[in-house]
């Protein structure tokens, strides 16, 4: 009788309590939805800025929970929902479950502190308890705290959107790669717009001794005549989209000035780049001449309407299908028979007709033109109807010619 009397004495202390211990229960054996989404207090003193609460830091009902410092930039993350059958991805781990603080049960009478513990080692329990979706039915869900973005430490050099595995920015759309500049004898990249192409083209616009020159008033002297070492010598021809050019094997040498150049290739323009007294010939031909220091001497033929010339033809024989294909001579070329019967010439100092127009070049002009047909000249018009230069200003330069 006493013990059923002292048990009517506790029902009313036990009885309020039922409902929240049997919701605890459930939970922990049923494990239908658990709640693991951090409980965020707001922080009078970071605005914008929430705080996650200390979990079991209230002592009785009226007391607040402490404030913790605000975190820099920190926001509470969205909850992902993971249905069953539809597990997270891989890559987002679920965050760890966060103990979440609740207020403690009013228990009148002297069982209240036996209450209080019950109640703390269900919550210990519960919060412990590690989310799974294996149990859960076909219509339950589950609640995740969502990880931090991936990419936000991408400005840390780690793997965010457009970042490589090193943590190198990858570039969007398409690399601009750094190419040649295009020159050409006509357009918005013609010989007036050579000098701002290409840093290295700058002389094209600013240089003072540029060929070629319309040559007027040479200074008659006695010159030493051009002493041409030439021999029959084996060639390849290429297109290379400026001109036709005739690339030679070594051994062929002109002496002028007490000095000695070996000749590296010729190539054809029209109509010619020089002018003798304001007159433009048909064509012309430069062949190019370089010594052991890397100085060049280019000679001038002049080329005129007349008889059909022989080397001209067998060059013309041996065009590529295509532009920059080189492709070898049949025959080799006899290199004296380009050279006209008179040996006077016209010399001054300038540059290339080509970018990067480098200055220093010795240029020979022969005074004597050399003949081609038409049918030669028409059959290089139909490739380059206009390959040549403007003249340049002489600006003062010392122009020889022989007597």
């Amino acid at each position: 009788m006493a013990l059923r009397r002292a048990g009517w004495q506790l029902r009313p202390a036990i009885v309020p309590a039922l409902p929240a211990v049997t919701r605890a229960a459930a939970q922990l054996l049923v494990g239908c939805v658990v709640i693991t989404t951090p409980v965020w207090s707001a922080d009078p003193g970071a605005a914008g800025h929430a705080v996650p609460a200390q979990a079991g830091a209230a002592k009785g009902p009226h007391a607040a929970a402490p404030k913790a410092p605000p975190a820099a930039h920190a926001a509470p993350a969205a909850p992902t929902v993971a249905v069953k059958g539809h597990a997270p991805a891989a890559d987002k781990a679920p965050a760890p479950a966060q103990q979440v603080a609740a207020a403690p049960l009013q228990v009148p009478g002297s069982d209240g502190d036996a209450m209080e513990r019950l109640r703390l080692r269900l919550g210990e329990r519960l919060t412990t308890a590690k989310p799974s979706t294996s149990n859960l039915g076909p219509l339950e869900v589950q609640v995740l705290a969502k990880p931090a973005p991936a990419h936000a430490a991408s400005a840390h050099g780690g793997k965010g959107p457009g970042a490589t595995a090193g943590g190198h920015a990858k570039p969007h759309g398409k690399a601009h790669h750094a190419q040649g500049a295009h020159w050409s004898y006509a357009g918005p990249a013609g010989p007036q717009s050579w000098g701002g192409l290409k840093p290295d083209f700058q002389l094209c616009a600013k240089g003072q001794r540029q060929s070629p020159i319309d040559i007027q008033g040479g200074l008659p002297v006695e010159l030493e005549p051009v002493q041409f070492s030439y021999k029959a010598s084996r060639f390849a021809v290429v297109d290379n989209g400026h001109t036709v050019q005739a690339n030679l094997a070594g051994g062929n040498f002109i002496d002028v000035g007490g000095r000695r150049f070996e000749l590296k290739q010729f190539h054809f323009h029209r109509p010619s780049e020089e002018r003798i007294d304001g007159r433009q010939f048909e064509m012309s031909l430069h062949l190019v001449h370089k010594d052991e220091q890397g100085r060049l001497a280019v000679v001038a033929l002049l080329l005129d309407r007349g008889a059909p010339h022989p080397l001209v033809q067998k060059v013309w024989n041996s065009l590529p299908l295509e532009q920059q294909q080189e492709l070898p001579g049949r025959t080799p070329l006899e290199l004296a028979e380009l050279l006209p019967t008179d040996p006077s010439y016209y010399t001054y100092m300038g540059s290339l007709t080509t970018p990067p127009c480098s200055e220093g070049v010795q240029w020979i002009v022969m005074r004597q033109p050399v003949s081609v047909s038409a049918a030669q000249i028409e059959l290089f018009a139909r490739l380059y109807p206009m390959n040549a230069r403007p003249i340049q200003q002489v600006a003062g330069r010392r122009i020889l010619q022989t007597q």
